[in-house]
């Protein structure tokens, strides 16, 4: 299937080529919005929509949130966009600690990798039924009265504690309700942020780990070749790789066999 190919595109696909003016213009004509920069959409929900828009009844938009600003609020839309990814059975791994950064570059490959998933639906016709306003309206609206409903529900738990409170009625009570909830709601916001630059900072150790590691596994397979193994030079370097002990460092051992030796590259005695 042409989605399926899409989305194992490569890196040097000419789908990486195309230029953000074209990529915004894309969007701006598809969803009738109007967005300046690519980082505007690092939120996710623009990523949702287009989905929703090539398709139908898989995304479920009355969860996403177009107005997210905090990363928490960011993540959520991603972890909707997972799900659908997951129900298409689409392989592509969403760098979510990169694009709710707003990272210009990383928000631009996602949406060009974006682009030619959904052309590659039904060949690029769009859906003519598909009103994309509506469709964006539909789930602010529920979203509204999930709030309102949740709001009166804590107004009246303000209330009756202000009511019970005997320090300085309903007005004290109110205030410092508000006051805490602003309180935690900032503070979840930046432990947020700690978490994300966390996950960041363990992918990018990971990926040094595994480029230095199948560095080392390149020489000791070399090493490990019959008309090199038994070479002073060889044995110098195997008793670096195979040392044990991180306190103590084995240059020392390593270069005395190559000092016992009178040539480097004939095979010297056994230790």
């Amino acid at each position: 299937m042409a989605a399926t190919a899409a989305a194992t595109i490569g890196i040097m696909d000419g789908a990486y080529f195309v230029g953000r003016g074209e990529i915004l213009s894309w969007i701006n004509a598809t969803l009738q919005l109007s967005l300046a920069k690519v980082e505007e959409a690092a939120s996710g929900a623009v990523q949702c929509q287009l989905l929703d828009m090539v398709h139908p009844g898989v995304v479920p938009m009355h969860k996403v949130n177009f107005d997210a600003k905090t990363e928490y609020d960011m993540i959520q839309n991603y972890k909707i966009l997972q799900d659908v990814f997951n129900k298409l059975r689409i392989s592509k791994n969403i760098e979510v600690n990169k694009l709710v950064k707003g990272r210009p570059l990383d928000n631009l490959e996602f949406l060009q990798w974006l682009k030619r998933y959904c052309d590659s639906v039904n060949g690029g016709i769009m859906n003519e039924n598909y009103n994309p306003v509506e469709r964006r309206s539909k789930g602010c609206k529920e979203r509204s009265l999930k709030g309102s409903n949740k709001s009166s529900k804590s107004l009246q738990a303000n209330r009756l504690s202000g009511a019970s409170s005997t320090d300085g009625g309903p007005c004290v009570g109110k205030v410092y309700n508000a006051i805490a909830e602003e309180q935690y709601i900032e503070q979840i916001q930046q432990l947020s942020e700690k978490i994300a630059d966390l996950k960041v900072s363990v992918d990018s150790s990971e990926k040094e780990r595994d480029f230095y590691f199948s560095k080392l596994r390149d020489i000791e397979i070399l090493c490990q070749r019959p008309e090199l193994e038994h070479l002073p030079m060889t044995k110098a370097i195997k008793k670096i790789l195979y040392a044990a002990d991180a306190r103590d460092s084995p240059l020392t051992e390593a270069n005395d066999i190559i000092t016992r030796s009178p040539g480097m590259f004939l095979d010297g005695d056994e230790e």
